[in-house]
């Protein structure tokens, strides 16, 4: 089977005034449909800069990445924007919830920019729902909300589309330890149904959640192991 997502020789430079900053160098690994995969690495080690050129956030200084398939730096930017919308659920460590809309409008909003035609799957909506136990907090606003309550409705929000891969970066950074392992607890449920799922972290017990590490340092791939 071929793999859903493959990085080849990944670099990474910023610039700051005339300095040149190397965040990724010749970093390749690829990731088979349904694993669960954690990046994990320092502040700096460039694991964050991995994650956004992975999810056609931000191109690579050079190299590809290749998301089912699809050459990512082939594609103009509307394109990109319809492959990330087709393909990839993006959770964040800021919930980046709309603060006018109640938790269902935030969910509700996903399917509304992915120009999805005709309404929302409703039966879906309610599976997803209940399966990240918000069922009762519909109707109320992120203000209204706990934080572990926020990551889940950012959760939904991910899944309302259906995608073929979840890409999370630090989800449970705003959040404390027993809320983290509830929301880590969810995405390795996901993860048994069969979504290919990258987390990136800095915290060594939320990555051994994923059945394959990949540790970053420098910018480079120090270890990627599979747990037995």
């Amino acid at each position: 089977m071929a793999p859903i997502i493959r990085a080849e020789n990944l670099s990474k430079v910023y610039h700051v005034g005339k300095v040149e900053v190397p965040a990724l160098q010749q970093v390749s690994f690829a990731v088979e449909p349904g694993e669960f995969v954690s990046v994990v690495g320092p502040s700096g080690s460039g694991k964050s800069t991995l994650f956004y050129i992975l999810g056609g956030l931000t191109p690579p200084t050079a190299g590809r990445v290749f998301i089912d398939g699809t050459d990512v730096a082939g594609l103009s930017d509307s394109q990109r924007t319809e492959l990330r919308k087709r393909k990839i659920g993006f959770v964040f460590q800021k919930f980046n919830l709309l603060p006018t809309l109640t938790a269902r409008g935030n969910i509700e909003i996903a399917h509304e920019i992915a120009g999805k035609n005709g309404g929302i799957d409703k039966e879906y909506f309610a599976r997803v729902a209940s399966l990240l136990g918000i069922n009762d907090r519909l109707d109320h606003r992120p203000s209204e909300l706990s934080g572990g309550q926020q990551q889940r409705v950012a959760l939904a929000r991910a899944l309302v589309n259906r995608p073929t891969i979840i890409l999370a970066d630090e989800p449970t950074g705003n959040l404390d330890s027993q809320t983290g392992t509830e929301i880590m607890a969810v995405l390795d449920r996901l993860h048994a149904e069969g979504n290919t799922i990258v987390l990136v972290t800095h915290e060594h017990d939320i990555a051994e959640y994923a059945h394959r590490i990949v540790n970053i340092k420098d910018g480079m791939v120090e270890k990627d192991e599979v747990k037995r």
